[in-house]
């Protein structure tokens, strides 16, 4: 007698969802299981002591002063009630028996469920420098505690190097600067964000550090980083160093799936899932530590992209077919922002930093442009810098296969 796939997919009042991470991605499943009906139990595990937060904020808001750091708080007491999920919170997976479905914790307890979501995202990449635990990083609530109080005790205009001119570090910067440090940028690349937006694109940006008075060095090779009673000592291949009185390193970071070394799930850069983010039948991986199969205007590809809002549409989409047993229909077009230097740069798509590009607004005299990506004549990304609306206007170009040319001669962004 055949098995009905459906039965096995779709979630019943007697499962037990387990979800390994309790940030951004597991808690948005949290609420979007209870959105499409699941009334079963759901256990979210956490490595933080803290309730799940967003993690943006910390480097455009809290940073800055303009929030307290509980303002970014997503799982409220009374969230959490409404939700009725079992928190456990200050605990660390280490392992996962996937036969069995349980997850195995580091205060030696475990977890069983019916179902198993991984949703551990990712960590700070950290670089070996002798400094290492005084260098600071800005990924987790504590970090931002750390770094504040960390300032408190700096005089104004003291010099902070920041390692690493990518999207975080160019947010740091700005923040540090807006509250009267003297930041200096540290980029090992020959402009910031060359790996990830190209060269053209990293080019019509690399002049905003300049316009905010924040220093910007490209083509650093820094050789250690050290600490004594004055403060840090950046040491340079060729034997330069530079003082300053803190560091803060933005060098990218990390997907958390090491401890699911030798579970017999498919592990490459990520966890490895499919169209419907499952890595088994019972198992899924969703965020920024899974690298899962994007169906999208160029064909498919296996990708892990460490975005916001591809989380968020995780979750949403595997409580969809975790609920319904449909998979989703539409392409998903990954969004990013980034507020640098006084401007808020923003993507749609998932271009490569080879494709072509072509500015059609804007320049960067201007300050504010939007291009288009391409390869092979279709459309693989829009990329703006200061123009939300015209971003929004051209997102259709990127949910069925746009060639470059219809793409110019219709222009949706001067709608």
């Amino acid at each position: 007698m055949a098995r009905d796939v459906r039965a096995l997919i779709v979630l019943e009042p007697s499962d037990h969802v387990v979800i390994v991470g309790a940030g951004f991605s597991g808690w948005r499943l949290v609420e979007a299981l209870r959105r499409d009906g699941f009334d079963g139990a759901m256990t979210l595990i956490g490595e933080e002591t803290y309730a799940p937060y967003d993690r943006p904020p910390l480097s455009k808001h809290v940073l800055a002063g303009k929030w307290d750091v509980e303002r970014a708080t997503l799982a409220t007491p009374e969230r959490i009630a409404e939700t009725e999920v079992n928190l456990r919170l200050g605990v660390r997976a280490t392992g996962l028996d996937v036969d069995a479905l349980t997850v195995q914790l580091d205060d030696g307890s475990h977890v069983e469920g019916t179902h198993v979501v991984i949703a551990t995202g990712t960590r700070a990449r950290r670089l070996p420098f002798s400094a290492d635990e005084q260098i600071l990083t800005l990924r987790h609530r504590d970090d931002e505690l750390r770094m504040r109080l960390e300032l408190t005790r700096l005089e104004p205009g003291s010099v902070i190097v920041v390692i690493g001119g990518g999207f975080i570090g160019a947010e740091v910067a700005t923040q540090l600067k807006s509250r009267g440090f003297a930041p200096i940028v540290l980029e090992a690349a020959a402009r910031p964000l060359i790996g990830a937006l190209g060269p053209d694109v990293s080019s019509w940006l690399e002049r905003l550090a300049a316009d905010v008075g924040i220093e910007l060095r490209n083509d650093q090779r820094i050789s250690d980083v050290g600490h004594d009673h004055d403060g840090f000592i950046v040491r340079f291949d060729g034997g330069d160093e530079l003082r300053c009185a803190a560091v803060v390193e933005g060098a990218g970071a990390l997907p958390n799936f090491e401890w699911l070394e030798g579970s017999g799930l498919t592990l490459d850069n990520g966890v490895v899932v499919d169209a419907n983010l499952l890595a088994r039948e019972r198992i899924a991986a969703i965020g920024d530590v899974a690298r899962f199969s994007w169906p999208n205007v160029m064909g498919e590809e296996l990708v892990r992209i460490e975005h916001w809002e591809v989380a968020n549409t995780h979750a949403n989409a595997l409580a969809h077919f975790w609920m319904t047993g449909e998979g989703a229909t539409a392409l998903m077009v990954p969004y990013f922002w980034s507020d640098q230097y006084g401007k808020k740069i923003q993507m749609l798509g998932h271009a490569r930093p080879d494709d072509d590009v072509v500015r059609v607004v804007g320049s960067p005299d201007e300050g504010k442009w939007l291009a288009l990506y391409s390869r092979g004549g279709i459309v693989t990304g829009v990329v703006t810098l200061s123009q939300p609306r015209a971003l929004m206007l051209s997102k259709h170009l990127l949910e069925a296969p746009s060639t470059l040319e219809a793409a110019l001669h219709d222009a949706p962004w001067a709608a």
